[in-house]
């Protein structure tokens, strides 16, 4: 059985993605996603842990900004979730990330490997960048789509950067680059992935 608070998640999760996304292979993936979601997984049982990036929560989550009902009740589950999630920075190749980098970003995985529900098809999870931080170049095999909560740039393969603002999305088909990079306020966005059994690397 799941905790109340990470299936609120979960179902607040599920509308705020599906009422938004409107990209047919974003549309796809979240289906396998949350179809498999329906079957609980292990729970981690690890305390939650935060990190010195987390302070920037306070502004990003509040709830107030949202004026759309969907992404603030969203929000507010998430809230009510985080105090068990455990931050952890990005490991691997940061060469292309910005200054202030390592204390400037916290990830959270909420639903796949190491996470709150730990499984390895679907994977949930939370990125936070402080101001001024760009995160670094990165790839995986598992598709992956984005929930924007924030202001902020994001850049794929190698197009120009672009914003999707709040409450916008984003669709990284397998194995493209793709960064992104917090301006005067937080970077806060939701990702989504849909892992084959053979594909062990996800993650932001």
């Amino acid at each position: 059985m799941r905790p109340d608070s990470l299936q609120d998640f979960l179902d607040a999760t599920r509308e705020a993605f599906t009422t938004h996304v409107s990209d047919p292979r974003a549309v796809a993936s979240l289906a396998r996603i949350f179809a498999a979601l329906e079957a609980p997984g292990a729970l981690s049982g690890a305390p939650g842990a935060r990190l010195p990036a987390c302070a920037h929560l306070t502004k990003a989550a509040n709830p107030s900004k949202f004026s759309d009902p969907i992404l603030r009740r969203f929000v507010e589950a998430f809230l009510r979730l985080e105090p068990d999630l455990q931050w952890r920075t990005r490991s691997g190749d940061v060469s292309t990330a910005g200054p202030d980098f390592a204390n400037g970003h916290a990830n959270a995985i909420i639903a796949g490997p190491g996470g709150a529900e730990r499984r390895s098809d679907a994977w949930l999870g939370v990125s936070l960048v402080a101001p001024g931080v760009r995160y670094p170049d990165h790839t995986h095999p598992p598709e992956e789509t984005y929930l924007v909560l924030s202001n902020g740039q994001f850049r794929q393969g190698t197009d120009d950067w672009f914003e999707p603002g709040i409450g916008g999305t984003l669709y990284n088909v397998p194995g493209i680059v793709h960064a992104m990079r917090a301006g005067s306020e937080p970077l806060f966005a939701f990702w989504a992935l849909w892992a084959e059994p053979h594909q062990t690397k996800a993650g932001p």
